[in-house]
């Protein structure tokens, strides 16, 4: 584990209900007292942990705005890497799984794991290199997101797909260029869902290491969605469908 912050209201409170032991410090906008920060201060204060009370532009600092007027120093647990990947999968006889082959953008990456913490997605899988980390953003944006649904960081994503293919898991990509629509394929077994990077959409092999492509139907005078929205559109599609049989 290492020494991280955590900021924003929504990501401090998901920290302290599930892993109040982790927090190390909180800090705290001076002068603010309402119904919002009061409760959390006092969750805090019940796990004994120190509450320091500062200016905004001390907070600022430390985080870079964006705070909400709290601040989180805590031990966070990183990415999981490979083994604890196949530890979920033999936990879990019908594995819903979520790929990110690329994503970069922190704010995408929040919005990405709280759509897969929704739809009981059993872990987020991304490339080490090519790919945003569990940063402080990621964690904020995510609204508690972050501590709930494990993110693992593998080596070589192309061979991991094909373990995932070895283990009994379909692995279904996202790809404009197909005629197959998300709501025509089917996503009620062991599943894997692998998404693109922002604007470049997936790379050639992790295309090609797919078992099916599919695609979003688009109406409009746009060619693609943010990534995030797409996430949970294909997500929500799985769960849709799996909930059916």
């Amino acid at each position: 584990m290492s020494n991280d912050l955590v900021f924003g209201l929504h990501a401090v409170e998901a920290l302290l209900k599930r892993a109040p032991q982790d927090v190390l410090e909180i800090f705290a906008l001076k002068d603010r007292d309402d119904k919002r920060m009061q409760p959390l201060l006092q969750q805090a204060r019940q796990h004994g942990i120190s509450v320091q009370f500062c200016n905004r532009k001390t907070l600022d600092e430390m985080v870079g705005g964006q705070h909400q007027g709290i601040v989180a120093k805590a031990r966070l647990s990183s990415s999981g890497n490979e083994a604890d990947l196949a530890a979920i999968i033999e936990t879990q006889s019908k594995p819903l799984l979520l790929v990110l082959d690329g994503v970069t953008d922190p704010h995408n990456l929040g919005a990405i794991l709280r759509s897969a913490d929704a739809a009981g997605v059993h872990a987020v899988i991304a490339p080490k290199d090519r790919s945003v980390k569990l940063t402080s953003v990621v964690r904020k944006v995510a609204c508690g997101a972050a501590e709930s649904v494990p993110f693992i960081t593998v080596t070589n994503l192309a061979r991991t797909l094909r373990q995932l293919q070895q283990a009994g898991v379909w692995v279904v990509g996202t790809a404009g260029e197909t005629e197959t629509l998300v709501y025509q394929a089917d996503l009620t077994g062991p599943l894997a869902l692998v998404l693109g990077a922002e604007g470049e959409g997936l790379r050639r092999l992790t295309r090609e290491t797919c078992d099916a492509l599919v695609k979003i139907p688009m109406f409009g005078s746009v060619s693609s969605l943010n990534v995030s929205v797409a996430t949970g559109i294909c997500l929500f599609e799985a769960v849709r469908q799996r909930q059916q049989v």
